[in-house]
């Protein structure tokens, strides 16, 4: 069982920026292939960004493409998300995903089965 936390959440004002940091409890982190997640009030989860085991590849949804940066650390077992130039539209709860070893999606939720509890990032305007 892998147990993923988040943190670096918080209220920021439009224009702004944070970093959510996401460790994981796994010995094969490095060879894991991580997400960032999110859900808005009243919508639907969405993909955002994703990473591969080495960091040779990053993939980011086209809404936030520019402006988040996603990045690794092996030795710490963290994923990190840089959000940067953030909008109010960005208000939600963002979460940290561990893909199956077995997937090949790199937006689908499905192929995710690790999920952390969720840190809220709120824009106000």
């Amino acid at each position: 069982q892998v147990q993923l936390v988040e943190s670096g959440g918080g209220l920021v004002q439009a224009g702004g920026s944070l970093r959510l940091s996401c460790v994981a409890s796994e010995r094969t982190f490095s060879s894991s292939f991580m997400g960032w997640f999110r859900q808005a009030p009243g919508k639907e989860r969405e993909f955002v960004a994703a990473i591969s085991w080495i960091a040779a590849g990053t993939f980011y949804a086209d809404s936030v493409k520019g402006r988040f940066t996603i990045s690794r650390d092996n030795a710490k077992n963290t994923v990190y998300l840089q959000m940067d130039s953030l909008t109010p539209e960005d208000t939600a709860v963002y979460y940290c995903a561990r893909r199956a070893d077995t997937g090949y999606k790199i937006t689908s939720q499905q192929d995710y089965i690790y999920w952390g509890q969720g840190t809220q990032v709120t824009v106000s305007s």
